[in-house]
């Protein structure tokens, strides 16, 4: 095969990263020199080509260093497609104690779902499970965790974390770790449940990505949050192991996890799918069955074991002693979490823990959750029609990403809000066009209290919005605001909230340039037949005496997993108009 076509089969594009350049030609993903041999490489996939092939016929000197042991991959494909039979013989000892210690045999796709109190896991994560020969859920902590991250050197704050995020400011690095140090991380750490779909990849594809990886080691690509992220790198991986699979292609402007595991799974690769809870939710879900005065032991004795001598406490059934003690035992963990070891924390997990040894629970049965890949798409169309104060008018909106409170909740973490560049445009009647808001982001994380976890309730969002103005007019302003508080589930499917927030706002009518606010946002959040119902009530109060409030409801029937109506009312108050009502019936398409 001449080597002008060669170096435009989709495997070697595949090993090289590249894609098709907008005005012409290749690029490459990669923005590491150091992983190409021609000067050119990075453009040029022809010239790499050329590069390789005289680098794999040049004369040893360091064999480690040798291009057949930098490029194992690169070398098994081209001696198949040229049958070279004539190429040194070299002895790659790193690399080959390297796979070794691997043993690659077969693959799993591991999602920890979304956490938002961690900027970088707010949408979740995914990587890869590298499992040896004979592999047995048991001996999980032997395989290794191939993951793509962002390298940060120091510690960037929140803010400049998701700028530097979004503008590829961190560089992207592959690491393949022991899976024990992810699992410990994620599901530990972070309190994150884990689910993990075994793929149907044959030992002969896994070892193939694998050589792959270990050409990537060190190398750097420029990491993402939206696109070029951990998902989308592990999906070029997938295609390395596969040839011929199409995944990256469906990812051309964002690649959020979820989205990522839906579309490995429709390719036909997943097998089996496992569930390992946080140990956030099995502390919930032992606790669950407890009453309140055993929920109050449970406190006690995290705080002081001794008192499992106390005779109130041993006046309580023996199968209600365990399941006490095996709660306070998981709220000690819970809260060491995060924490340097303390000789006295452990001194009470050991005094529980024997006290368990002697009185053992029920195995615990944690309900599985729905999966996350089964929940709506992330960008949602929007078109209403509605009637502000007599006006009527028709509304046209996009969010790029992903969720809020009224969406269905199914395969998304309870009171979880997470919206990222929605703007919604509207047109009045008499042709008049109106841009009504642009959200640069709108998050939220309502996760309910109770008395063995005291989480705090925030929110935070940004961008442009329309605010009561003078004579009746409605003014575009500029606004940064936030809030924190509590949640409490008030019944199985009922939850309230209540916070106190801050807001800065730039406002023309206003005389400053920036006008401060503080205020409050409480309301209710309730899952019935149709979908989701909320119900809000707000108010904002300037330190120029401008006071402003709202009442809104909202209800969402779900007409499909991406398909949904939404009615919404709104009452608002401000002292320069009258209070003014708001009525839409909005159509939402979720569509990636």
């Amino acid at each position: 095969m001449p080597l002008a076509e060669l170096a435009e089969q989709p495997f070697w594009l595949a090993l090289g990263h590249y894609e098709a350049a907008r005005l012409g030609g290749w690029r490459s993903h990669v923005d590491d020199a150091q992983f190409f041999l021609a000067e050119q490489g990075a453009h040029d996939p022809q010239a790499e080509l050329r590069a390789t092939l005289a680098a794999l016929y040049a004369p040893l000197s360091d064999a480690d260093q040798h291009a057949q042991c930098r490029y194992p991959a690169r070398t098994r494909w081209l001696r198949e497609q040229l049958q070279l039979d004539d190429l040194p013989a070299v002895t790659c000892s790193e690399y080959e104690a390297w796979l070794a210690d691997v043993n690659p045999h077969s693959t799993v796709l591991v999602f920890p779902a979304a956490y938002l109190n961690s900027p970088s896991s707010m949408f979740g994560h995914t990587l890869l499970r590298i499992d040896p020969p004979d592999f047995a859920q048991s001996t999980a902590m032997l395989s290794y965790a191939l993951n793509f991250g962002a390298y940060i050197e120091g510690s960037d704050n929140s803010i400049l974390y998701a700028w530097k995020g979004l503008m590829g400011g961190y560089p992207g690095l592959f690491a393949l770790l022991p899976y024990r140090e992810k699992l410990s991380e994620y599901s530990r750490l972070e309190n994150r449940d884990l689910w993990e779909y075994r793929l149907n990849l044959s030992a002969e594809e896994t070892q193939r990505m694998v050589e792959h990886v270990w050409e990537l080691k060190q190398v750097r690509f420029d990491y993402y949050f939206f696109d070029e992220n951990c998902s989308y790198r592990l999906l070029e991986l997938l295609e390395i192991a596969r040839p011929g699979l199409r995944l990256t292609e469906q990812f051309p402007l964002t690649a959020i996890p979820a989205d990522t595991v839906k579309a490995v799974k429709q390719a036909g690769l997943v097998e089996q799918i496992d569930y390992r809870p946080s140990r956030e939710r099995e502390l919930l879900t032992r606790s669950a069955g407890l009453d309140a005065t055993e929920q109050d032991w449970a406190l006690r004795l995290a705080d002081d074991p001794a008192r499992l001598e106390d005779a109130q406490f041993r006046a309580l059934p023996l199968p209600r002693q365990a399941q006490v003690q095996d709660t306070a035992y998981r709220l000690l963990r819970y809260q060491a979490t995060g924490e340097a070891r303390d000789s006295q924390v452990a001194q009470r997990s050991l005094r529980l823990l024997q006290s368990i040894n002697r009185n053992p629970p029920e195995p615990l049965q944690v309900e599985r959750p729905g999966l996350p890949e089964e929940g709506h798409q992330s960008r949602t169309w929007q078109l209403a029609l509605g009637s502000q104060e007599g006006r009527s008018y028709a509304e046209y909106g996009l969010r790029m990403a992903y969720h809020d409170l009224n969406d269905n909740a199914q395969g998304f973490p309870l009171g979880a809000q997470i919206e990222i560049l929605g703007m919604q445009v509207r047109q009045y009647e008499g042709n008049h066009w109106q841009l009504q808001r642009l959200d640069l982001a709108n998050i939220r994380s309502l996760t309910p209290r109770n008395r063995l976890l005291q989480p705090i309730s925030w929110q935070v969002g940004g961008g442009l919005e329309r605010v009561p103005g003078e004579d009746g007019q409605r003014e575009l302003v500029g606004h940064l605001s936030g809030g924190a508080g509590g949640s409490w589930q008030l019944s199985e499917r009922l939850l309230g909230f209540a916070m106190g927030t801050a807001r800065v706002e730039h406002n023309a009518q206003f005389g400053n340039l920036l006008e401060p606010a503080v205020g409050f946002n409480t309301g209710i959040l309730w899952r019935n037949g149709l979908g989701n119902l909320s119900l809000e009530g707000r108010g904002d109060y300037f330190a120029n005496g401008e006071v402003r409030r709202s009442l809104a409801l909202q209800q969402q029937w779900e007409l499909g997993a991406d398909l949904a109506l939404r009615l919404a009312a709104r009452r608002e108050f401000s002292q320069w108009t009258p209070a003014q009502n708001e009525v839409q019936l909005q159509l939402r398409w979720y569509h990636y």
